[in-house]
């Protein structure tokens, strides 16, 4: 698979500082049960490497001494883990909330059929990946058959009070473009989706969240066997927008590996692009304070300032 780093790093992105951090995004492991194209950590089945119980232990410790707000965990699919309902546990008992970056799909695999029930009862906040509405194009990017599992698992959800009017149980949505373009006006996106799936699956969520591909790894590398690649960087340059400087979401948040090695974003883990040019750790950050500080950049970066900007929480021009 061809690599876009070195294609990215040098830049002329604008320098930014970080703030004070109230999110640990942790990326629990790589293993997935499904291989998407969109994919920027090249998740899938066969994928070994898993976060193990004592980083997660230090991740807590960092918690509690920054007294940070929001456990924001990923993957691969995060619910593979072996740890992960410790870790969801733990973290609720410190009255953090819990974000889980889900698979749908995982929810209905054999041996996670309590899964639904588990993330309810600890009140987790789900962010189910569903890159659109319409079977053909999630099977042409996700694998054949996934947009049905995906709706029943989804039904499950709402049958357990996610998504629901006048549940506190959250269920957000997350669009991906299906090729190399930004994506499409949030606002009126979620309409259309929450008409379709209402209509024709009686399905309900609360937000949709739309995040542009970032032009690395998986994604990064089909760019280039296409040719695609130079465009696609003039499209998010040429759609920079100053203003989604100040809201970043690497001002506030910091992103942690499989082995407790902290980066500024996830991307920036992807791309093996440490902080400060140096590899810091979890247990650096007990002893260490980070707020203020330079953050990592490269020409990936044009892709969460392009347009309506693009977060883990959608766009930043709200």
């Amino acid at each position: 698979m061809r690599n876009t780093q070195a294609l990215l790093l040098e830049t002329d992105f604008p320098t930014i500082f970080r703030s004070t951090l109230n999110t640990l995004q942790m990326n629990l492991g790589y293993l997935c049960n499904l291989s998407c194209q969109h994919c920027h950590v090249n998740a899938g089945p066969k994928r070994t490497e898993l976060m193990d119980k004592d980083t997660m232990k230090t991740a807590l410790a960092v918690i509690e001494k920054y007294q940070l707000e929001i456990l924001d965990v990923t993957g691969g699919s995060p619910e593979m883990n072996p740890h992960f309902k410790w870790l969801v546990k733990q973290a609720r008992a410190l009255g953090v909330k819990v974000i889980d970056r889900c698979n749908p799909t995982i929810l209905l695999e054999l041996g996670y059929e309590d899964l639904v029930d588990f993330l309810a009862t600890e009140q987790v906040e789900i962010t189910a990946s569903l890159p659109c509405y319409l079977e053909d194009n999630v099977d042409a990017q996700r694998g054949k058959g996934v947009f049905k599992t995906s709706i029943n698992a989804l039904k499950k959800l709402n049958e357990a009070g996610y998504g629901k009017t006048g549940s506190d149980l959250v269920l957000n949505l997350v669009f991906n473009p299906q090729g190399p373009t930004l994506p499409p006006e949030q606002t009126s996106l979620e309409a259309a989706y929450r008409e379709f799936l209402q209509q024709n699956f009686g399905l309900e969520f609360n937000h949709l969240f739309t995040i542009t591909n970032m032009p690395i790894q998986r994604f990064g590398a089909v760019l280039l066997a296409k040719g695609q690649f130079e465009n696609y960087m003039n499209v998010l340059k040429h759609a920079f927008k100053p203003e989604n400087l100040n809201q970043v979401m690497c001002k506030t948040l910091l992103s942690v590996d499989w082995q407790g090695f902290v980066y500024d974003c996830d991307f920036n883990q992807m791309l093996d692009l440490p902080m400060a040019g140096r590899q810091r750790h979890l247990s650096d950050l007990l002893h260490h304070d980070f707020s203020g500080q330079r953050i990592e950049t490269g020409d990936h970066c044009y892709g969460c300032t392009a347009g309506q900007g693009s977060s883990c929480t959608g766009v930043l021009q709200k």
